[in-house]
């Protein structure tokens, strides 16, 4: 057999198929990971194959279904197969997470599931004990429920174990009651979560100043400092202030190599300072000491190491950090600091809460390898459990006579801990947190210092058993760095200290000057020795013995010493208490006598000494009064005792033993007897609350009184006293009522009756059913008391559903017969203002609905008439219950089962109606509308809507529900062909819901009910011939359909295709029917793009699609969806600031009225702010927003227009002078805005979009866009690739290829175009450039580019023969500005021809632009003049116009292309206007040259002259000569007429007068053509061979300058200038002009410059 290896990723499920031996083969079902995150998911079959057994982990598994049906169902724990399934649900949400770059939530996410992990393998690892693992599934279910609320996911409802609740073995009301339970409990989570989120957000110290605790967590890098031995480093906390120590010592033990001596702890030499407070934060000054002690020699100098003492502490260095003080002092938290001592390196973190806290709050920084540093002494708030029992000595100082010994002492102090045997305790010191208990320690040498300091602590920690017995034992030894003698120095004193008093308390905290005794060292190692001794000075003067003499004194076998010791100590015990009074409470049988003032005393104790102790000083008070119960005499006393520890509880200091004193109270109290003297006691100080001094006792019994009730109200929970109360309640009822409200007496009394015996027995609930539903039935129908009604319905039919109530089939059916029409009229008219009444009701409805079966619906169809009505009723209410939405979107078990139940009284009310109402006599329209409307709701309500689910949210509904949408909508399709002959009934009202059923993307659903359409079509076609109505319907609700969400391109292909096979086999529908298919289908198609981008944030896509869409109901003549459009459009606009585009929009709407008196159709007015009865009222308001509109943009023609409209209306209609005011004021101010306000020009721009990847609204086509203000062509790119960031801009305006118009990405085109100037007709006559600007770049439709191209292969003897210029004119479908900002275009192409004259046009135009600038100022510079005459002389690349001569003037061009004649002349004529322009350019230039560049003009002169011989003999003279004119006033010569002289010239012609034609641009108001004819001597003449008419050569021509020349005549001949002016021309005739300046030299005056022409 041929097999497959399968490839197997980490948290796969395999599913193994054979039972073979290894490897196994098997099938792989899962390809989703739980521990990592998928960054690529690939979508497959489950491959088959074999993989390594070693590669997988066997697991129980269960089987259900066979082959594709097939459900593997791991053998794990419910829970372990729900944090399994929701890790993977979670993982894949976490991945999207990722992808939208939600880092927040990421991380939150992230944690959860570690969170879950972690969890889940301590439940899987089966060693948590059971209450731990009680506690764990908790958290775990919290867990899970918290984070399906964040993440939007569905609400768990689980049980009192955490168990997930089965929806079919638990009543309506009961998982109701547990959704509200589990929303509650996540809400309250959620709140918490964002409670602490936002004091975070606000203040960071928050949590620190509500933590009773902090710890300072510290790191020890590393320690660099040149040691030479093996050294202790001591980390600890100081006050320099106190001169104290405030904190154990950290210890890390540091080899000589420079690493720890632990290895194993090499980077995890970690520690916290747990127990510090709020009054550590305000000390003065705070350190962080470090201290390295060395271990080795007495000396490092000494190199002698074999015989040299080893394993002495000698003192190395300290380091101190003063900036923790100020760190703390300023409450600079939570902090991280960096510390570099001299060769230490250490890391500082303050953190919040105590060592249990830190722990699971850090546990990346602390854990059980941490060590914990806590503080000499007591938290300032004592946590309950906290065990101590700890004694902290400090070696204080000493001072030691030399002796015999020339020099001091090497004092060396060995502590150890002895019991009063002699025995020593072993392993109970500890030098510092990180290390091992000793049984002694030995403190730091001095060398040769006869008073030595150590300040050296150490915490004793000795079992409570064993204090009363123990001593601390000081022996002092002289230690030698020869090691020889060394050995033999012994003991030379001793000092001890006992840890118990005589009184039986602790030793006290301080300072302790010890008693040094001197003797025999054997004799000082036997405890019997010292121990009768005294230990303290103190108590030597204490026993007459003088503690101050200079002489030794001897105590039996010893000798005290004139040398002293001081030590201090400190007891942090929960056990032991240095408190007299305490001590003489607790132990009050001893001595009766004392007990009156130890009570007292009490009082007086520190708080902290007594919460220590609360327990047995509790029970000692209540035994003392209860021994004492036939005496009142310590009654007060123990009362104001227990006020006293109940207010010390209440402290925040001791808030945390609440805990145990309600544990007291519940687990250990036992007097309960004690009520009748602490009532006693109470009223006492009640009765006497005037007298003095009670009155303060009484305020603090009042504040301790809750507890004080505790300790009463366990007296009466044991005595049976409930029966009594049963039978005796009814005589109070009426008293009671004075004091609680009925309503709520009521509600307890019913509440005990449903929830005790009475109801859960069928023979009690024979009496009580019935008398409870009349009364539901009477407080229903009246809508009284609603929520008890409620409340008590629910109760009853939870009570029903239970199993363990014997038969209740006869009770459910009087409920149904008594009630369920109650309930179904309240539903209806009830609204939502009481949430819980309404869910209640709803609960009451569905726990109904779920026990109606087909025997009850025959039972209530028994009252036939009373069966209508009845289902009338049920249809509106289940409708209501559809529509409302009555449980969140994430009750998903409540709405799915909502829909089980509807769905199947749905069924069972489809089969009465087909019964029933169906026929002709009994049908009931209404009845059946509301069906079809029911079950439509049904279908498409939201919590059905699978594909909108995830795919494990939808596997879970197909497995247990199915998909409910396929039933109804089946069921829904057959009724309606059931209907027959009443289907015509249903038409046109059914056609929305037919189609919203339609419209659900469920493949077998739509090819099931799009038939009905064609059925439709039919049923009104053979009833009027036509199927009109519905065709009217379906487009107007297909249009609120898709722009609502629903349809899809599967929809519009599936549409088409059923449709148009019914209507091809019907006889009569085939072409009607088929047209209507099509215009469905084309609406689609704009329609989905238009829902495609709208929500798109490019509101210009959703401007192109709106405009699709009107056009298309403009096309079909939907006036109603086109006005629906038209405001779209608008608002997009408006959105936008395109307030003429706004203009252009509304303009559309007012087009369609008229200035009538006729009615206004309502879809005139879609808009509230019209208040219009007529047409022409509407219209009106219609125009002053238009102006309005036109005004902000600036487009006062276009007002101005509008306005004279409007205003015949106000003159001559409405005779509403006012208006006519305000209106011709306004058009006064847009005049003087025409002529004043510079308005910016707009660029336009030619875009392409190529590609598929593109919208097909855009794709593969090219528009028009108009810029905006000042925008230049790189920030129009900009905006266009922001809008589309993932197509690419091409480089060349080339049409492109193929392969980017069919490849599937982007591409984008931009380049800038010329509008062309269209001026409307009106301008005859010459007006001003501000006018005529508008026009320029407003009103346009047509618009060029112009490239060069070449065609052919390149010619190396001339280049300009194949040279080619592309002029794309683009035209585009209306003018802009219009209602969008762009319009698509199409494109023409020009010759090589045209491309050589508009070359020679343009370097005419630059030639006469610097001539004039020249002549017009003096003193520019010579240079930008030189390169153009020398480019044009004597051209070093392109040949000059020699090319030209060769490519197009040969007999063979003229004969291949006789059309361009024409363009030939035009070109010979521009080249011989060249050299009269190239004069004057020498000539200026020769006046300016400097004697440098005087060979440079001189050579530029020669080549002009050979030049100026070719064109002249070839294409005739141009010759310009100085004239006298007179100056014209006005100005109509200088600013309209545009000079064009013709080309040739005839020799026969009178050299006397010349005449020349003048062709006057067209927009300026001279008639055309003009003969300008100059009389003798006028100084202008022309030469030739040949001729042309002016107005061909007005059209060769499009800029020329002519110069006069002077011809050396007499000034005194006058010149004048006539016009005459044949008949008017064409209009179109001159409509392409340009604007020159040419120069007339007049007798008498300047060189006046005369401007004709426009740009």
């Amino acid at each position: 057999m041929l097999c497959m290896r399968v490839s197997l990723r980490l948290a796969e499920l395999v599913v193994i198929q054979t039972s073979l031996p290894p490897p196994f083969w098997g099938q792989l079902f899962d390809l989703q990971l739980v521990f990592i995150l998928i960054i690529k998911t690939t979508v497959f079959f489950p491959p088959k194959g074999i993989f390594p057994a070693s590669y997988i982990h066997l697991k129980e598994a269960i089987v259900e279904g066979k082959g594709q049906h097939e459900t593997v169902i791991p053998g794990d724990l419910p829970l372990i197969q729900e944090v399994t399934t929701t890790l993977r649900e979670w993982s894949t949400i976490w991945r999207q997470l990722y992808v939208q770059d939600n880092r927040e939530m990421f991380r939150s996410v992230r944690h959860m599931i570690y969170d879950l992990i972690e969890w889940r393998s301590q439940i899987l690892s089966g060693t948590l004990p059971q209450d731990e693992l009680k506690e764990l599934k908790k958290k775990v279910t919290a867990k899970i429920d918290y984070g399906n609320r964040i993440l939007d996911l569905d609400l768990v409802v689980r049980d009192e174990d955490g168990n997930i609740l089965d929806p079919e073995l638990t009543s309506t009301i009961s998982l109701f009651r547990a959704h509200e339970i589990a929303s509650k409990q996540v809400e309250e989570r959620l709140q918490e979560e964002k409670s602490q989120k936002q004091n975070i957000e606000i203040n960071r110290q928050a949590k620190f100043a509500a933590t009773p605790s902090l710890a300072l967590f510290v790191n020890l890098k590393n320690v660099v400092c040149k040691i030479g031995e093996d050294a202790e480093v001591l980390m600890s906390l100081y006050d320099p202030v106190e001169s104290k120590f405030i904190s154990e010592n950290y210890l890390v033990r540091w080899s000589s190599s420079g690493l720890p001596k632990d290895i194993d702890r090499l980077h995890n030499l970690r520690a916290v300072f747990t127990d510090l407070g709020s009054k550590d934060l305000k000390r003065e000054k705070i350190s962080f000491v470090c201290q390295i002690v060395r271990v080795g020699r007495m000396e490092l100098r000494d190199n002698n190491t074999r015989k040299l003492t080893s394993g002495l502490r000698r003192p190395f260095g300290v380091a101190g950090n003063p900036f923790l003080s100020f760190f703390l002092s300023f409450k600079i938290i939570p902090f991280t600091l960096t510390v570099v001592f001299l060769g230490l390196w250490v890391t500082l973190k303050l953190l919040p809460g105590d060592i249990h806290q830190i722990r699971k709050e850090f546990p990346h920084l602390v854990d059980r390898t941490t060590a914990v540093a806590r503080k000499t002494g007591f938290p300032e708030i004592i946590m309950p459990g906290d065990v101590r029992n700890d004694i902290y000595v400090t070696l204080v100082q000493g001072d030691f006579d030399k002796g015999s010994k020339t020099t001091a002492k090497n004092v060396e102090v060995t502590v150890s801990v002895y019991d009063e045997d002699g025995k020593r305790l072993e392993h109970v010191i500890f030098p510092g947190a990180g290390d091992e208990a000793i049984s002694e320690y030995k403190s730091v040498i001095y060398y040769q210092v006869k008073q030595p300091r150590w300040f050296e602590t150490v915490k004793v920690a000795i079992p409570i058993e064993d204090v009363n017995r123990s001593h601390l034992r000081f022996t002092f030894r002289h230690r030698s760095s020869q090691d020889s003698k060394d050995k033999s120095e012994k003991i030379f004193a001793l000092a001890f200290v006992k840890l118990m008093r005589y009184d039986g308390t602790t030793l006290r905290d301080g300072e302790h000057d010890l008693i040094v005794y001197k003797a025999e060292a054997k004799k000082l190692e036997d405890a019997a020795t010292y121990l009768s001794l005294p230990s303290t000075k103190a108590e030597l003067e204490e026993k007459g013995h003088s503690a101050t003499g200079k002489s030794m004194q001897s105590l039996g076998s010893c000798t005290i010493s004139k040398d002293s010791f001081q030590i201090s100590t400190l007891v942090c015990s929960t056990k032991l208490t240095q408190n007299v009074d305490l001590l003489g409470l607790l132990k009050w049988r001893s001595n009766t006598n004392l007990l009156q003032q130890n009570l007292r005393q009490l009082m007086k104790v520190d708080g902290g000494e007594v919460v220590k102790f609360l327990q047995d000083t509790l029970d000692a008070l209540f035994n003392i009064m209860m021994e004492n119960s036939e005496s009142e005499t310590f009654d007060t006393l123990v009362f104001d005792a227990l006020v006293f520890i109940i207010g010390l509880i209440a402290d925040r200091k001791f808030q945390h033993f609440n805990p145990v004193l309600e544990t007291y109270i519940k687990k250990h109290f036992s007097a309960t007897l004690a009520y009748t003297k602490l009532t006693k006691v109470l009223r006492n100080y009640v009765d006497n609350a005037e007298k003095p001094g009670i009155n303060d006792q009484l305020y603090k019994a009042m504040k301790a009184l809750e507890y004080i009730f505790k300790f009463i109200v366990p007296f009466f929970s044991g005595l049976g006293l409930q029966g009594a109360a049963l039978k005796y309640l009814p005589t109070i009822v009426n008293d009671v009522k004075l004091v609680f409200d009925p309503k709520e007496l009521s509600c307890i009394l019913v509440g005990s009756l449903l929830t005790g015996n009475p109801m859960s027995n069928a023979d009690c609930r024979e009496i009580l059913l019935p008398m409870m539903t009349d009364q539901l039935k009477y407080h229903l129908e009246r809508q009284e008391d609603l929520e008890a009604c409620c409340q008590l319905l629910s109760n009853i039919l939870e009570v029903l559903y239970r199993k363990d109530v014997g038969p209740t089939q006869r009770h459910v059916q009087i409920i149904m017969e008594k009630l369920l029409r109650t309930v179904n009229r309240t539903v209806i008219s009830m609204g939502r203002d009481s949430e819980l009444i309404v869910s209640v009701i709803y609960n009451a409805a569905i726990e109904g609905g779920r026990w109606l079966s087909p025997l009850s619906w025959w039972a209530v169809s028994m009252f036939w008439f009373l069966f209508q009505d009845f289902l009338m009723e049920t249809f509106i209410m289940f409708k209501n219950l559809i529509g409302k939405n009555v449980y969140p979107f994430d009750w998903v078990i409540m709405n799915m089962m909502q829909n089980k139940v509807f769905l199947r009284a749905i069924n069972q009310y489809a089969d009465m109606l087909n019964k029933k109402f169906l026929d002709q006599a009994n049908f009931e329209l209404q009845l059946w509308n509301n069906y079809f409307h029911l079950a439509v709701a049904f279908l498409t309500q939201e919590s059905l809507q699978l594909e909108n689910f995830s795919s494990a949210k939808r596997a879970k509904i197909l497995n247990k529900y199915g998909d409910m949408r396929r039933q109804i909508g089946f069921e829904i399709r057959d009724m309606w062909y059931n209907l027959g002959q009443h289907k015509i009934k249903f038409i046109p009202e059914m056609v929305g819901p037919i189609l919203e059923m339609t419209l659900i993307p469920e493949t077998e659903l739509r090819k099931a009910t799009i038939p009905i359409f064609f059925d439709m079509m039919q049923c009104e076609f053979h009833s009027t011939r036509s199927f009109q109505m519905f065709e009217n319907e379906i487009i107007t609700k297909l249009d609120h359909e898709v722009e609502g969400g629903r349809g899809d391109e599967q929809y519009k292909v599936l549409f088409d295709k059923i449709l148009l096979e019914h209507c091809r086999k019907h006889k009569y529908l085939a072409k009607t029917g088929e047209t209507f298919v099509n215009l469905v289908v084309r609406l689609m198609e704009r329609l989905l793009d238009y829902r495609t981008i709208m929500h798109d944030e490019n509101k210009e896509n959703r401007m192109s699609c709106t405009v699709n869409v009107l056009n298309f109901y403009k096309e079909i003549e939907r006036e109603e969806m086109y006005i629906r459009y038209l405001y779209k459009l608008c608002d997009l606009h408006k959105e936008c600031d395109n307030y003429t585009e706004a203009a252009y929009t509304l303009l559309l709407h007012a087009k369609l009225l008229k200035w009538s008196e006729d009615v206004c159709a309502a879809h005139l007015t879609q808009r509230d702010g019209y208040q219009a009865t007529t047409q022409g009222q509407l219209k009106e308001q219609l125009y002053q927003e238009i102006i309005h509109y036109f005004d902000k943009g600036k487009m006062w023609e276009e007002a101005i227009a509008l306005g004279k409209e409007l205003a015949e209306q106000y003159e001559n209609e409405m005779f509403d002078y006012e208006q006519l005011s305000e209106l011709l004021k306004k058009q006064a101010q847009f005049y003087e805005n025409i002529v004043k306000v510079i308005r910016p020009k707009p660029d336009y721009f030619a875009v392409g979009y190529y590609g598929q990847g593109f919208p097909t609204f855009l794709r593969g086509k090219v528009f028009i866009y108009r810029g905006k203000e000042y925008e230049r062509r790189e920030d129009f790119e900009a905006r266009l690739l922001t809008q589309f960031p993932n197509a690419e801009k091409m480089k060349t305006t080339s049409p492109p290829g193929d392969d980017i118009k069919n490849s599937p990405g982007q591409y984008i085109q931009c380049f800038t175009v010329k509008p062309k100037l269209d001026l409307p007709p009106k301008f005859h006559r010459p007006v001003s450039e501000q006018i005529v600007s508008f026009y320029r770049v407003n009103e346009v439709q047509r618009f060029e580019y112009s490239r060069p191209i070449r065609k052919g292969e390149k010619n190396p003897d001339n280049e300009f023969a194949n040279m080619w210029i592309e002029r794309t004119i683009y035209t585009t479908a209306y003018k802009l500005p219009g209602i969008l900002r762009w319009f698509e275009v199409k494109s023409v192409e020009i010759s090589p021809l045209e491309n050589a004259i508009e070359t020679m046009q343009l370097t005419n135009d630059k030639m006469n632009s610097m001539v004039q600038q020249h002549l017009d100022d003096p003193s520019l510079p010579i240079n930008p003049l030189s390169m153009l005459l020398n480019g044009i002389v004597d051209p070093a690349v392109m040949g000059g116009f020699a090319n030209y001569e060769k490519a197009f003037f040969t007999e063979r061009y003229l004969q291949e292309h006789p059309e361009a004649h024409e363009k030939i002349e035009k070109l010979k004529d521009l080249i011989a206007w060249q050299i009269p322009f190239l004069a004057e350019g020498i000539r200026i230039h020769g006046d300016k040259v400097t004697e440098a560049l005087r060979p440079f003009h001189e050579r530029m002169e020669a080549c002009f002259k050979q030049l100026k011989e070719k064109v002249e003999k070839q294409y005739g003279v141009r010759t310009m000569v100085s004239g006298k004119h007179c100056r014209r006033t006005g100005g109509a010569v200088r600013h309209a007429v545009q000079l064009v002289c013709a080309s040739g010239h005839n020799n026969n012609s009178s050299k006397d007068e010349e005449s020349c034609h003048w062709e006057c641009a067209k927009p300026y108001g001279l008639p055309l053509p003009c003969t300008i004819s100059f009389h003798p001597h006028a100084g202008l003449s022309r030469r030739g061979s040949h001729s042309l008419c002016a107005q061909e050569e007005a059209k060769a021509l499009r800029s020329s300058v002519v110069y006069a020349r002077s011809h050396r005549r007499p000034q005194s001949q006058n010149s004048s200038l006539v016009l005459t002016s044949p008949p008017p021309a064409s209009p179109a005739v001159g409509t392409k002009r340009r604007q020159f300046t040419h120069r007339i030299q007049c007798p008498g005056t300047g060189a006046a410059p005369l401007r004709t022409g426009r740009d």
